[in-house]
Order: C-alpha cells, then structure tokens, then sequence
C-alpha cells in the first residue's frame, strides 16, 4: 500500500511545478505509453457514469454559477420571500408550505458560486459568493427572528424540532444532493426536476429559519442544533461541487502548479473533518453505549457514591 503511494506521489512531484492540467496529462501519456490497456469492463462503466458526454461549455458553466451567485436584484426579493414562507411553515407545521420555501431559496446558489471560484481559481468570484452569502445567512437570521417574536404561536412544532436534531444522514443527503446539482448545473439541456429534488432534499432555509425561532424564544440549545445542521448542508454541498467540478476539469482563471493544486486540496481536506467533529463523538458515544462499557461506568460511579454515603450515615450514627 506504502509502495502504490509512494509511486503516485512521484508521479506528480516530476511535474510538480507545471500546471495541473498539464501534468496530470503527462501522466497519462506516460501510462499510455507503458502499454496499459483498459478492459472491457471499464470501458463499458465509464461509458455509463460518464460525466463529460453532455457537459455545457465553460462560458456557459462560468455564467450559470456566477448569476447563481449574484445576491442583487430578483435574488434579493426571492430569499425574502423564501424566509416568510418558510418561518410560517414552521410555525403552523405545514410540511408542504415548507417545501415551498425550499423550492425558491436561493441559498444554494450562492454556496456553488463559492466553490466554482476554489476551484477555478478565481479569488474575486469566491469573495463576492462569500459575501453574498454571509449577508443573505444574516438576513434570513434578522427577518425569521422578527417573525417568530411578533407571531403569537410561540410553541415549538414538529417540524421546527425536526431542525434541531441532525444525524450523519445529513451528511450523506447534502453531500449527494451536492453532486446531483452540480451536474444538473452543468448540462447542456435542463433537467428541471433535478434542481427542485436537490432544493428539498438538502434543505438550507428551514434550519436557518429555525435558529430565527430559538433566538426569538431564548431556546440556546436549540439554536446550537439548528445552527449545526445548516452548517453541514451548506459545507457538504460546497464540498461535493468542488469535488464534481475539479473531476470535470473547469478550466482555472490563474493556472495553479501541481504544488498549489495540492495545498488547496489538503485544506480542504482538513475542513472537512471539523463539520464531523461532534458527529465523530456522538458515534463513540452510542458505540460505547451499544457495549456496555458506559453503563459500568455508570454503576461503579453509582456504587462508589453510595458506599461514601453508608460511610458517612455509619460515622454520624457513631457520634
């Protein structure tokens, strides 16, 4: 295993400082060369997963991700009306006015304009997604807690609840409906019932609207579990629109060498553990419960504080 990794990695430090493109080129010219023919199978799957065969043209892409981007005009109006149906959603529990906000909130736009600018390089695209985004987070955050401190129904719902909870599911549905996006985006022909699917499954308005209601009621708790749970959908997908447009090879603004390609992924690479930070300790938690193992720990604590208190009955009932 140390071996194949070993080889891999001199592979590209030969062409360290060429730019990515075009050592990965070299590479497979290379591999050509020594004779290495694929099978029959392979091709058969590569025909099939293929995910080149329809791809739009760059400029299209370019101008698809960075109008996705734009927080003015139209985008402005749309998010302020995916905030109030959503927060009302919530408030009445209306599962189908809640997928209504989901539908037309412009969140995710913003999140594939950030990673379109990573990976094409393109510095001033990621600032001006970044910020549109930040500001769009702080509207949605203002508006929904306004509505939920004038709005008479103060009780939690099921479906506010359900934004407090998150599980690694949702890691799992953000990072596909990510790349299910992602390609929908980037086809020549639309596929229309792909952007709405993603829209639903990976839902970015309810959990931010939902932190509007735990800072209008005071509810900490519930705010950190909301908060949590639009954090994951939002770095998942960012993470698999990276991952889907660098494998397509959208062309970079600024020509990065092999040497900076590899610093932009270990970064990304070790941004990606922090979302799973309390994921990670929930999961030893549970397995640890699954055991055994906490429930003695749990009785031996129990039996030492009640061996300290006949101790301390025995020692009074002397005195």
């Amino acid at each position: 295993m140390e071996d194949k990794e070993t080889t891999e990695s001199k592979k590209f430090e030969k062409y360290e400082n060429l730019p990515v493109l075009e050592a990965e080129k070299k590479i497979c010219e290379e591999e050509d060369k020594k004779g290495q023919p694929s099978t029959k199978l392979k091709r058969v799957f590569q025909k099939i997963f293929s995910i080149r065969s329809d791809i739009a043209s760059h400029e299209t892409i370019r101008e698809k991700m960075i109008s996705g981007a734009k927080v003015t005009g139209i985008n402005s109006l749309i998010l302020l009306c995916a905030i109030i149906i959503a927060s009302i959603g919530l408030n009445l529990d209306s599962v189908a006015v809640i997928i209504g906000a989901m539908l037309i909130s412009p969140l995710m736009g913003t999140i594939m304009g950030i990673a379109y600018g990573t990976v094409a390089a393109d510095k001033s695209t990621v600032k001006g997604a970044f910020i549109g985004f930040s500001i769009q987070v702080s509207i949605s955050l203002i508006i929904s807690t306004l509505y939920f401190l004038i709005s008479p129904i103060k009780e939690a719902t099921p479906s506010l609840l359900a934004r407090t909870s998150p599980t690694y599911y949702d890691v799992i549905i953000a990072f596909t409906g990510g790349v299910a996006g992602v390609l929908a985006q980037t086809r020549k022909n639309e596929y229309s019932n792909v952007i709405p699917g993603v829209a639903i499954a990976t839902a970015l308005m309810p959990p931010l609207c939902t932190c509007g209601w735990a800072i209008a009621n005071a509810q900490w708790q519930k705010l950190w579990g909301a908060l949590y749970l639009f954090v994951i959908n939002g770095y998942f997908i960012y993470l698999a629109t990276v991952i889907m447009l660098a494998v397509m090879a959208i062309p970079k603004v600024k020509e990065l060498t092999m040497r900076q390609w590899k610093k932009v992924r270990f970064r990304i690479t070790i941004t990606t553990f922090f979302p799973l930070i309390p994921f990670i300790l929930l999961s030893a938690v549970k397995i640890l419960q699954l055991t055994g193992i906490i429930q003695v720990i749990e009785f031996k604590s129990h039996a030492k504080l009640n061996l300290r208190f006949l101790n301390a009955k025995k020692a009074i009932t002397q005195i």
